[in-house]
């Protein structure tokens, strides 16, 4: 699992620009409340050769300085609770200002590297001012412009040399890991506790700290995965936490440590733009997926027809990967709850499947000349060869070609269709490469 950077700052200091320049694209969780629009950012960052996550804070609109101070202070405590390493964003053209005070002091209680990013240097004489921020007492800061990527190749070299080791968690890679995610009250702890409820459920508790993921091995009913617990699941946290952003950096975790995602949608609620949120995460790092409509007992209409409406509602949302199970539940009287392991075991299974080439070339250049690539400009895409990757996470299929650049992305869900109308890889993704015979 990669280590988690968390950038935090008050509005304004460019924590979206320097998000956006570190991940080399744009990617962003939003989340609607009342009166507010809140834009929550993820992504993946590869600097020689060292992988993490990195989240953005995000920024708010409100009513008074005092709400708006205390929400940063929320933002502040939770990053500090669940990072890895802090970029602590100020901006070098406005200097030091009350608000980067009372985020610094916090900062500099708590326990982890903290990283003081001095952005927006190009700006005038604003690189002369970079000096007064030595009086916040957390070390040297490193100017840079996130609007023209100056001083981004050292800050990158900083946060590597800062990022704690990766602990050694002895899994049994052969053994299928679980995460049950989804955002707040939508019944995750029911049905965790439906699972391991009882004690002589849980064989293997591997140890982590406080803030990372932990492995309980479950091994009951011809059952063997390890279930990935985070310190959400654990205990309350102490911190007054917003409780949308607390959902999505703690489903980071756990969904970055597991291979298959157990997505926990309210019944009563439907589906929320948080519950995209969660998935657009579950697709961003390629993990198979179960859709758990849960509190199923608790609405009204419980006829076929209502559930294959909000199972088309779903689909719908989540589309254009519409190929994995949805099961209604109910966490809290245990209905169809090993239905939820038999689907989350199967989908492991299919993350694994490897078909062999003979098979794969048989059928598939057989539709390729049926429907083969559309021309461009009078030249045709010839499709000769395809192969499966060994040892890949997931299912990962290599098309040999004479053009690969012209195959483009309608065709690509064409041949995922019929890979899957033909072998079995419901619930997990696939990827498909292109590449010059």
């Amino acid at each position: 699992m990669s280590k988690l950077v968390a950038i935090v700052g008050r509005p304004n200091v460019g924590k979206s620009t320097l998000f956006n320049r570190l991940t080399q694209s744009r990617h962003a969780i939003v989340d609607d409340t009342a009166g507010t629009t809140r834009d929550r950012q993820y992504g993946k960052v590869d600097w020689c050769g060292q992988e993490f996550s990195i989240v953005d804070t995000g920024g708010w609109v409100v009513n008074s300085d005092d709400i708006f101070e205390e929400e940063i202070n929320k933002q502040v405590e939770i990053a500090i609770e669940e990072a890895d390493v802090i970029l602590f964003v100020v901006d070098a053209s406005t200097g030091i200002t009350d608000l980067d005070d009372k985020v610094a002091a916090i900062l500099r209680r708590s326990k982890k590297p903290v990283i003081l990013v001095a952005n927006k240097e190009d700006k005038g004489d604003a690189r002369y001012n970079i000096p007064e921020f030595y009086s916040l007492g957390l070390g040297d800061p490193i100017g840079v412009s996130s609007a023209n990527g100056s001083g981004t190749g050292e800050l990158l070299d900083e946060i590597v040399k800062d990022m704690p080791e990766k602990e050694n968690e002895e899994t049994d890679e052969n053994i299928a890991k679980f995460a049950i995610v989804g955002r707040p009250n939508a019944g995750k702890s029911s049905l965790i506790n439906a699972f391991i409820g009882e004690e002589r459920h849980i064989v293997t508790d591997i140890a982590g700290t406080t803030r990372d993921s932990i492995y309980h091995r479950y091994n009951k009913f011809g059952f063997d995965f390890y279930l990935v617990d985070t310190a959400g699941i654990r205990k309350k946290q102490k911190v007054n936490e917003d409780i949308e952003y607390y959902s999505v950096i703690r489903s980071i975790r756990a969904i970055e440590a597991a291979d298959v995602c157990i997505l926990m949608i309210d019944a009563t609620r439907g589906i929320e733009g948080q519950d995209a949120n969660i998935f657009s995460l579950i697709q961003k790092n390629k993990k198979g997926l179960v859709v758990c409509v849960n509190k199923w007992d608790l609405v009204q209409d419980k006829s076929l027809d209502a559930q294959k409406t909000f199972e088309a509602a779903i689909r719908n949302k989540f589309a254009p990967f519409t190929d994995f199970p949805i099961i209604f539940t109910s966490a809290l009287t245990k209905q169809r709850i090993h239905k939820v392991l038999e689907e989350a075991t199967h989908v492991y299974e299919n993350r694994k499947r490897l078909i062999p080439t003979s098979q794969l070339n048989t059928y598939m250049l057989e539709q390729i000349a049926i429907t083969p690539p559309p021309s461009n400009k009078g030249k045709f895409v010839k499709i000769k060869y395809i192969t499966m990757l060994k040892d890949s996470a997931i299912p990962t299929f290599i098309f040999f070609c004479n053009l690969p650049q012209w195959v483009k992305e309608p065709y690509r869900r064409f041949l995922e269709n019929k890979i899957r109308e033909h072998w079995d890889f419901y619930g997990t993704p696939i990827q498909i490469f292109m590449r010059e015979k």
